[in-house]
């Protein structure tokens, strides 16, 4: 069965760019993203992994660690990192999972056989300091993922674990937010003093409470 938002995501040891990992011990008390690519030496992983690279000190002020992963081996991963560095103009500054034996990548599910055999998806997970998954993403191999929309979930995922708000449509870091329905109008007005518009019963828009 798929991994399920809500699920204690699986354990694993492996090796990785940076040394023999156990996955759980890695992830410590952070947030993890952890993402997959088709394969090395490819042009458009190649973009990708240089632009999580340049993003790597936003995700640190989030908690948050990041590990990519190929079904390629970590020796060939350091290799491709020269390309990956002469090309983007950053080096990459975080491990990378080896995975020619697919243990890793048939944990995760991020094989999909209808796609390709023995090839990885574009995978994204997004792991809480709990190990629960928190948000899938899948794309194909042929569209390079926009890792600024990891970094808003990030911040919608932190800031309604800790305040009894959803975020709206395209809401970014300081937009209004809405009020959850649990949470009565007498609540309301004690929980977010800077008040709310009441647009209908069921949708109230409050300031982003922690700025």
């Amino acid at each position: 069965m798929a991994l399920q938002l809500g699920d204690i995501v699986p354990d694993f040891t492996a090796p990785t760019t940076e040394g023999e990992i156990h996955f759980h011990e890695w992830l410590g008390d952070s947030w993890g993203v952890l993402f997959s690519h088709p394969a090395d030496f490819t042009p458009v992983c190649t973009t990708e992994l240089g632009e999580v690279a340049k993003l790597k000190e936003q995700f640190l002020k989030r908690n948050a660690k990041v590990i990519g992963l190929s079904v390629d081996p970590v020796e060939k991963h350091l290799d491709w990192e020269k390309d990956i560095a002469e090309t983007q103009g950053q080096a990459v500054n975080f491990p990378m999972i080896g995975d020619p034996d697919r243990k890793v990548s048939t944990l995760y599910g991020m094989i999909h056989p209808n796609a390709s055999g023995t090839l990885t998806v574009r995978s994204v997970f997004i792991i809480d300091p709990s190990k629960k998954l928190r948000l899938t993403i899948t794309y194909p191999a042929s569209t390079g993922r926009n890792f600024h929309e990891i970094l808003r979930v990030l911040d919608s995922l932190q800031l309604t674990d800790n305040y009894s708000v959803a975020t709206p449509v395209n809401w970014k870091d300081g937009d209004d937010v809405i009020i959850t329905t649990a949470v009565s109008d007498e609540e309301a007005e004690k929980r977010f003093p800077k008040g709310f518009k009441k647009l209908k019963p069921y949708l109230r828009l409050t300031p982003q409470p922690n700025k």
